[in-house]
This record gives C-alpha cells, structure tokens and sequence, in this order.
C-alpha cells in the first residue's frame, strides 16, 4: 500500500530540511527522500582524509544561517537538538606578492586600522561605510529576505524612499546594478583594498566585471565588520544534524539511498512521486523539489507553459570549484606573519585582473593558469574539527570549468577530470607554497574533490557549480529560476520547487526553503 504524507520533499539539502522542520512545526507530516548516503547537500561534514579529522564538504560558513529568519524562528529548537556555533573575529583576509596582507576583523579599529596603514583615505572611507551600514543593511536585507513578489520589493523601496527621498532610491538602484569593479573602483583608492574585497564576489559566479554583483564584496566585508563570521562547531554538518533532530522530533522523516525516479502529475496536479525501488510516496498537499531546473522537468515532465518549461531548459550554471581537503601537521607558515593563523578564511586573490581573468579563462573551458584559492583555516577557529595539535584546510580552487577544453597554461593535457585533477591540484599547491612555504610539508593526507565529484555526489551542483546557478541580474531576483515563479510556483498544482536555484539563490540562509514552506504553511 503506498504512503501518504502531506508534503513529500526532493532532496535533503540545507533548504529541504528548513522546509521540512517549518512545515512539520506548523502540523505538516512531512518526508524528505534522499538519492545519497548521506544527507546534507552541500552542508555536510565528513571525515574525508583521516580518522578524527572533520571537513566540511563544500560550505563552511554558516554566517547567513545563524542571522537567517529560519534560525531566528526555529533556533531554539535546533539548540535543544544539537545545534552548536563557532564564531570567529578574525574574519577573511588577503596576501598579496609582496609580503603584505590585509584583513577584516570585527573590532572596527584593528581593521581600519589595518587599512589606514595602506591607505588614510580608504580607512577613512571604511570607518563611514561601517557608521552608514545599520541603515542601508536595511533596505538589502530586507530586499534579500522578501518573498520575490512586486509588492514586498515596491514595500522595501518606499520604506526607503520614506527614509532618503528619490536621490536615495536612485542610487540604491545604481549601486545593485553596478559590478564589482565599478564600485570598488568608485569606493578606494588602494588596489589591496579592493582585491580583498573582489574576492568575495567570486565565491557568488560575480567577476569583476559582472553588473549586479556589488552587492556581494559590500555586504560581505561590512557584515563581518558589524557581526564577525560563524562556523559550525565540529563542522558545518551541525546545521543538517540539528535540523534532521529537529524534523525527526516533530514526526518527520529523511529517508537516503532513496533516489526519485518520477515526481507522478495527474490532471495538471502532483501527487506523489515514484523511488527508484519502485515504491511510491503520495502527497495530499505539496510535492516539493530541491533539485537543479532541467532536473525537475525530467522528474515532472513537459508542464505545458511554454514559458517555464524553456526557462528550465534554458537556465546556466556558474563555473565550477575544485575542493580540496587537506589534514595537516601545523597550519601554514605564512610569508606575511603568523597573525594570519587567526584568520577564518585567507583569499590568495591579490588583484581585480587576476579574478577577472580566471572567470574568463574557466567560462571558456580552460583550466586558469592561477586559480584563485580560498584558503579555509577551520581549526584556528574551532580546534574540535582535528586531533589535538593538528588541523585541517578547507581549499577551494576557483573557479573550475565543468568540462575542460584545454589549459590556459599549456602545461596540462588532460581534458577529463579523472586525470587533470592531480595536476591542477599541484599548481593550486604551488600557489600555496608561493605564500606559505613548506604547507606541502605539512600535508598528512588530502582528498580532492573535482567538479565532476561534485556534481555525482550532488546532482543540483552542475559542473561542479556550487551556487546551483549563475545569479547574473537576468537570473536573480524575480527572474530566479523563471519570471513568475521566484517564489517557488510551478504550472502543476501542488508541485514547488525550491533550493538555491529559487529565490534568494544560494548561501546557507535557507531563504528558498524558509520562505517556501511560510508560503505554503503560514
């Protein structure tokens, strides 16, 4: 006899299980169904290279879950069920070629101070970003939490309108339209100032030059200023944990190795889906899909809305991200002084060109020839994540194409990933060694992700694409997956869709899920 559930969810992703835990709060029996071992999506935390050595899969930073409205409703239950933090001060920093570095830490003097010391005017101009910030975060968060709907955007823009006139709703409008570049440009004057800040676009499919992305490197910089970075203690899986917990305690399910084969629509109307064991699971009320867009249309077929179905078709992927996980004797020795050992994140992103230049080489099919690395330092957070004495590394190699059509260096032959990994992990190793000499040293074991892992371990991230989606201004806001369906929506009846390919996108702020399951269940 099949089972009947009230929502049936695709997919165990950070946002599922915020769906899930929201709508089984509010009465739902809910089922989430897993095709993977392991639940998480990206958010999970294994031991990948050696016993009692935790990395975090793909995300690390759970800044955007600790302030989300999710974590704000339901925090004090997912505490009660395991749910730990571990914030850290010193947030994300840059070294540059010549031995200097520049970092963001959230005591305001101690970084202002550090870019006064570059630039008088740029720490002049950081000390009134930060006193402006409160004010202006408003109208972005409240513009990035919002329900993607024309009347929640006309509400944001008039409270601001209300607060600084025409002039203000005007630049605001500017300042979401500009690239990185323009506004980095507009803002300092240090070129190490506008790097450390650069890099941040590049972990959101934002280069340089890309319009729209502005936002991302000012909301970054200043919300680690205001409030400091949060990881997860023992690692970012603390999040999926605590919400499984959570959902578990409140009668729902997460089923894994339970791959959906068919979302089954009758009359225009989901009503279930189909496992790949052949059994099905019915939903009286919402089917609910994580999963990339082509996806969902081969899971639920052609909807016969022109419009949706091609927008599904049509939607692009950011370039992808190699992972590499590493178990370490001692965390590096950097060439610019031992006070980046504190530091949360070290970008080895030194110049605007550079990023810009990666972007291209990556969206043309080549492996750049000096990838930028995010360099993640967990341990000197929280020393939970390794045996005492020791650490792990968290390098993300950005960015990564897909499908590789050549080397942008001449030195690499290989076009699959089975055998330009090693290589293309070396060059991302000697970069390394280029700043902190002697890391190779110090490597116990590492464990390489590449881009097609990535996308078997987790069919929503594309070619490696982590984001599940480019959020370029033609595929962000409410054109995020389609126009008309931001929300969530689709053509069938009681089918959704959610995840970061869905408004708000991507992030570990749970808004697609969050903001889904209110929809649906208040």
């Amino acid at each position: 006899m099949d089972e009947t559930l009230d929502g049936v969810i695709i997919g165990s992703g950070h946002n599922s299980l915020a769906c899930a835990v929201h709508l089984a709060a509010n009465g739902w029996k809910v089922g989430v169904f897993e095709r993977a071992a392991t639940p998480g999506g990206a958010v999970k935390t294994g031991e990948y290279t050696l016993p009692g050595y935790r990395h975090d899969w793909a995300a690390m930073n759970l800044s955007l879950f600790a302030g989300s409205g999710f974590c704000k409703e339901h925090g004090d239950e997912l505490r009660s069920n395991g749910l730990e933090f571990a914030p850290a001060s010193d947030c994300f920093s840059s070294v540059f070629p010549d031995g200097s570095w520049l970092g963001v830490s959230n005591d305001l003097e101690t970084t202002a101070g550090r870019i006064e010391a570059i630039s008088p005017e740029d720490g002049k101009v950081w000390r009134e970003l930060t006193r402006e910030f409160p004010a202006t975060a408003e109208a972005l968060v409240g513009l990035l939490s919002s329900p993607a709907k024309k009347r929640a955007f006309a509400y944001i823009l008039y409270k601001k309108w209300r607060q600084s006139g025409t002039a203000g709703v005007l630049d605001l409008g500017r300042f979401l339209l500009s690239s990185p570049r323009d506004w980095l440009n507009e803002t300092f004057e240090s070129p190490k100032v506008r790097a450390l800040l650069g890099a941040w676009g590049m972990h959101l499919d934002f280069a340089p030059d890309i319009s729209g992305g502005a936002l991302f490197p000012y909301l970054e910089g200043m919300a680690n200023q205001a409030f400091g970075m949060v990881l997860g203690k023992g690692g970012a899986g603390t999040a999926t944990s605590a919400m499984m917990s959570t959902l578990e305690a409140r009668g729902g399910t997460v089923t894994c190795d339970a791959e959906v084969t068919r979302i089954i629509v009758e009359n225009g109307e989901a009503k279930g889906i189909e496992l790949a064991d052949g059994r099905k699971i019915m939903a009286s009320k919402a089917v609910i899909a994580n999963v990339a867009p082509k996806a969902l249309l081969k899971l639920a077929g052609e909807t016969g809305n022109t419009h949706y179905d091609d927008g599904l078709r049509k939607f692009s992927h950011a370039p992808g991200t190699m992972m590499m996980h590493l178990a370490v004797d001692a965390l590096p020795d950097w060439r610019a002084g031992d006070e980046l050992k504190k530091f949360a994140y070290v970008h080895l992103a030194p110049e605007i060109d550079q990023m810009a230049r990666t972007y291209a080489q990556a969206q043309a099919g080549l492996l750049p020839d000096e990838p930028i690395i995010v360099c993640g330092q967990p341990t000197a957070i929280d020393a939970s994540r390794a045996p005492e004495g020791k650490h792990v590394l968290w390098l993300q190699i950005r960015m990564a194409p897909g499908n590789i059509r050549g080397d942008a260096a001449n030195k690499i032959t290989a076009t699959d990933w089975e055998t330009a990994a090693e290589p293309f992990a070396e060059r991302a190793l000697d970069i390394v060694e280029r700043y902190a000499p002697g890391t190779r040293s110090k490597i116990l074991k590492s464990h390489i992700v590449t881009p097609a892992m990535m996308e078997a371990d987790n069919p929503n991230l594309v070619g490696g694409d982590q984001i599940c989606g480019s959020h370029h201004l033609t595929q962000h806001f409410m054109f995020r997956p389609v126009r008309g369906h931001a929300d969530g929506s689709t053509p069938v009846g009681n089918l959704f869709h959610t995840g970061a390919a869905v408004w708000p996108g991507a992030g570990t702020g749970a808004g697609p899920g969050y903001l889904l399951a209110r929809k649906l269940a208040g």
